[in-house]
């Protein structure tokens, strides 16, 4: 018998406030077949399903899944069921499940297909519980069949990452391809990531509209910088020693 999902409690995320916001630039593009109006807009939404799914270092034309392309615009399928293809798909389940940990791979598909990260290492051990009873493709059907894909995303909508952006924030939450870079951490530290990189000399970026014209007086600043010193500085006579008789040159007729 299956064991049932480990209980845990969510934390306060952005996509968990009620949403006051009108539409904006900012705001996600949402791809659903609801407003599909050409053959133009269905390839619009495959790719964009494709780039939620696969992310963009995947995107490969050998990934590509045509069957279901071809099921999805001849209506036989829903996108719920086209995504649910491509996360149990060989190349998904071979680039993501079998170079990864359970608890990475639960990571990556909660922020994928739900749009979200997870609440705490806790919902990272429920899941997971789940790949081991279940296997990844029971996962991913968990994940779909969940009360919380169908009431944000419904069986139309392509998953997106929920309001990533916030009004009067100069810095929005990261994109999950960055939280979750190809390699894990394992891997990096492999591969001998990161690297320190030492330097002698400290490089400052100056904007153009900053550099300094020809003709500037800082220009010359280095190379008065770099003119030679004398050895000896010249020695300073006081006036009272000059005989101005003695040293004015004298012209005679």
């Amino acid at each position: 018998m299956a064991l049932p999902l480990l209980s845990y409690s969510p934390k306060s995320q952005n996509q968990r406030v009620s949403d006051f916001e009108t539409g904006s630039d900012e705001q996600p593009r949402i791809f659903t077949t609801e407003n599909v109006l050409s053959s133009g807009d269905i390839e619009g939404l495959i790719w964009a399903a494709y780039r939620q799914i696969y992310s963009e270092h995947q995107m490969l034309k050998s990934n590509r899944q045509v069957a279901l392309e071809s099921q999805l615009k001849c209506g036989q399928i829903t996108v719920r069921d086209f995504i649910r293809g491509l996360a149990t798909s060989d190349p998904f389940l071979r680039r993501n499940y079998q170079t990864n940990s359970n608890y990475r791979f639960v990571e990556m598909c909660v922020q994928r297909i739900l749009g979200r990260d997870v609440y705490s290492n806790r919902e990272k051990i429920a899941w997971s519980i789940v790949v081991v009873n279940k296997g990844p493709q029971g996962f991913i059907d968990d994940l779909l069949n969940s009360e919380e894909y169908l009431n944000t995303f419904g069986y139309d909508k392509v998953p997106y990452q929920q309001r990533r952006v916030l009004p009067q924030r100069n810095v929005g939450d990261t994109p999950f391809n960055l939280k979750t870079p190809r390699y894990g951490e394992y891997h990096r530290s492999q591969l001998g990531f990161p690297q320190m990189i030492w330097q002698t000399s400290v490089r400052r970026f100056v904007p153009q509209e900053q550099q300094a014209k020809a003709g500037d007086p800082s220009q010359y600043l280095n190379m008065a910088r770099q003119m030679p010193v004398p050895a000896a500085p010249p020695s300073r006579v006081p006036l009272a020693n000059l005989n101005i008789a003695t040293t004015v040159p004298y012209r005679r007729r």
